[in-house]
C-alpha cells in the first residue's frame, strides 16, 4: 500500500515537472527567463525576434 503512495507522489511529481516545461518552453526564451524583470532586453534576447 506504502508503495503504491510513493510511486503516486513520484509520478505526480515527474508530471507536474514535465507538464511546467513544456509551458515555460511553449512562452519562448525571454518570456520564461527567470531575470526578465531584472536584465535588459538586449542582452536576455540577444539575436531572436521579439
Amino acid at each position: 500500500m506504502v508503495n503504491f503512495i510513493i510511486g503516486g507522489f513520484i509520478f505526480g511529481y515527474a508530471f507536474w515537472a514535465l507538464w511546467k516545461f513544456i509551458n515555460r518552453a511553449k512562452r519562448g526564451k525571454c518570456a520564461s527567463c527567470e531575470i526578465k524583470e531584472t536584465c535588459s532586453s538586449e542582452s536576455c534576447c540577444e539575436g531572436t525576434n521579439k
